[in-house]
C-alpha cells in the first residue's frame, strides 16, 4: 500500500518515525508534498433498479395455489385470473374462494393465494407477487375482490364499468387459465381475445366470440375471474365483466360473465 511505503521511507533516512513532510521541514529544507497516496473513497452501495411492469395490460393479474384443502384430506392446486381495481384490490370471480365443499367465502382464504401483477408471461422480469389477505364476496353474482397484502402503487388499476352495456358491444378477454378443457394448469403466457355481448341479464352478460375460438382467445378453466374489458391503447381499460362459466374450451357458445356495473358501488364501499 503506498501510504505504508511512506512511511518505511521517513524512517530509514533519520530514523524518526515521523511522516515524509515534517521530515523535510527539520532538514532545513522546504516542505515537500505528501507522496502517499491518499486513502480510498468508500464504494458507493450498489444500487438496484426493479425491472418495470410490462406495459401491454399492466393491471392483469394472475391468481395461484398450491394448497387448497381438499374433503377427503390433502391438497389440490388451482388458479384463476383476475384485474388490479386499485392498489392493494384485485377482482376475480367469487367461487375462486370456497371452502370444502365449493361454498363460497370471505375473510381471509384457508388457503395460500398468489397474485401476480403486472406481466404477460412468467418470465417477464417486472411486475409483482404478494398475497391475498382478505376476500369480499358479491351479494348478486359470482364476483369477488380480494385484497392483496401489499399495494402496488406504480400499476394504473383498470376502471369500472358503471352504465348498462349495449348489444353488440365489442370487449377485449385476458387470463391466465389453462390451453386444454381437460389438461388442467394454468398458462405461463397471457391468453387474449375479442368478444361480443349478446346476451343482458340482471346481474351478467352472454358474450359470443368474435371469429374462431380456439384456447388461446377464450375462456378455459382457470380464466375464472379474467376481465371482460374496453381499451383504446392496451394500458389503461373499463373493466364491464369478468369470467363465471361457459362452454367447454375451444367449444362454441356463450359465455355466461358477471356484470360489473351492477356491482361498482358495492366494490368502491368494500376497497374505500
Amino acid at each position: 500500500m503506498l501510504a505504508g511505503g511512506g512511511l518505511a521511507f521517513a524512517h530509514a533516512a533519520t530514523g524518526a518515525t515521523v511522516a515524509g513532510p515534517i521530515l523535510a521541514a527539520a532538514a532545513g529544507g522546504q516542505s515537500l508534498p505528501d507522496t502517499a497516496a491518499p486513502a480510498p473513497s468508500p464504494s458507493p452501495s450498489p444500487t438496484f433498479t426493479r425491472p418495470a411492469p410490462n406495459p401491454v395490460l399492466p393491471f392483469n393479474a394472475k391468481l395461484t395455489s398450491d394448497d387448497i384443502p381438499e374433503p377427503g384430506g390433502g391438497v389440490r392446486s388451482g388458479a384463476c385470473s383476475g384485474a388490479l381495481i386499485a392498489p392493494q384490490w384485485v377482482i376475480t370471480a367469487g367461487h375462486c374462494f370456497h371452502d370444502v365443499k365449493d361454498v363460497r367465502i370471505g375473510g381471509r382464504p384457508p388457503y395460500t393465494m398468489t397474485v401476480t401483477v403486472g406481466r404477460l408471461k412468467d418470465t417477464d422480469p417486472g411486475g409483482y407477487t404478494t398475497e391475498v389477505v382478505d376476500v369480499r364476496q358479491s351479494p348478486v353474482n359470482d364476483l369477488a375482490v380480494a385484497k392483496l397484502a401489499t399495494p402496488i402503487d406504480d400499476i394504473v388499476p383498470i376502471a369500472l364499468a358503471t352504465t348498462r352495456p349495449v348489444l353488440g358491444k365489442q370487449l377485449q378477454f385476458a387470463g391466465w387459465g389453462s390451453l386444454s378443457a381437460t389438461v388442467l394448469g394454468p398458462s405461463d403466457h397471457l391468453k387474449r381475445g375479442r368478444f361480443k355481448v349478446s346476451g343482458i341479464n340482471q346481474a351478467t352478460l352472454q358474450a359470443q366470440p368474435v371469429g374462431t375460438r380456439t384456447v388461446e382467445n377464450g375462456p378455459c378453466p382457470e380464466d375464472s375471474g379474467g376481465p371482460f374489458f374496453v381499451s383504446d391503447d392496451d394500458r389503461t381499460a373499463t373493466l364491464v365483466a369478468i369470467v363465471n362459466t361457459g362452454p367447454p374450451c375451444p367449444q362454441p357458445g356463450p359465455e355466461t360473465i358477471a356484470r360489473v356495473d351492477v356491482v361498482a358501488d358495492w366494490i368502491r364501499e368494500q376497497i374505500g
